[in-house]
């Protein structure tokens, strides 16, 4: 248990470091494309695997899928309302917006191939529904120090959200397994140091490589229920990686267009 706990508050702020690196690199975009990927989702569910049982997240995972619905409402809802609040109140109008879609994604029970074909068509229109801004997303020149404390609320979030999601059921189990810790870290801090522009973008390319998650949730539900936990998620993060790849090369396609 010790273990466990310690990977999942290690591993996050990590991983936190990481996008931020990648955003001052090589831009938002890319720092939205990486943070898409399972890397908080994904550590989540294998920890409950080994705590809970292959079966408990075959079902949690499912469930993850339909809740990238709600981390697009975050995120469109957070693009829309940074033009009229600041971080605070973004952040605010953001999180309110998730969970009443997660409420209402709790009333609906698709199996898991529709549910995967919903997510798709999501995936398609969400890019569409972000206000379009006329300035450049560009990385302010001076930069606070802020990594300890990005690095230090993304492991407290996470921690919240684990704990949270203990003894619930795998059904909501799943949902807060997908709750926006890596959006609500790296987009606020980023907002906060950049500016709108910068945040937007942030978002607009995590919206744009969920593919990959719901591809990783959807392979992971189907092999644990008959492979080995190490086995399923290999394949699952494998599969997500490949398509990581393909959606990668389809996201700059879009941004030669436009």
């Amino acid at each position: 248990m010790t273990t466990v706990l310690l990977l999942k508050l290690c591993l996050v702020p990590s991983l936190i470091y990481l996008v931020t690196l990648i955003g001052r690199r090589w831009g938002p975009n890319a720092a939205g494309w990486f943070s898409a990927l399972p890397i908080v989702a994904g550590p989540i569910l294998l920890t409950m695997a080994i705590e809970q049982g292959p079966g408990f997240v075959a079902t949690a995972a499912a469930h993850t899928l339909i809740a990238v619905i709600a981390v697009l409402v975050f995120c469109i809802a957070y693009a829309w309302a940074s033009g009229r609040f600041g971080v605070s109140g973004s952040l605010c109008t953001a999180l309110a917006a998730y969970a009443a879609a997660v409420a209402g994604l709790q009333l609906v029970e698709l199996p898991l191939l529709p549910g995967f074909l919903l997510v798709l068509c999501v995936l398609a229109l969400a890019p569409r529904l972000f206000p379009r801004l006329s300035g450049a997303a560009e990385r302010s020149a001076v930069q606070p120090n802020d990594l300890p404390l990005r690095m230090l609320a993304g492991a407290v979030l996470c921690f919240v959200v684990t704990w949270a999601a203990a003894g619930i059921g795998p059904r909501l189990s799943g949902f807060f397994a997908m709750f926006p810790v890596m959006g609500t870290i790296i987009v606020g801090f980023s907002h906060a140091a950049s500016g709108r522009a910068y945040a937007v973008n942030i978002l607009l390319g995590m919206a744009r490589g969920y593919y990959a998650f719901a591809t990783f949730c959807v392979v992971l539900s189907l092999m644990l229920r008959g492979q080995p936990i190490a086995l399923a998620f290999c394949l699952a993060a494998g599969a997500a990686l490949v398509v990581q790849v393909l959606s990668k090369r389809g996201m700059v396609l879009s941004l030669k267009r436009g």
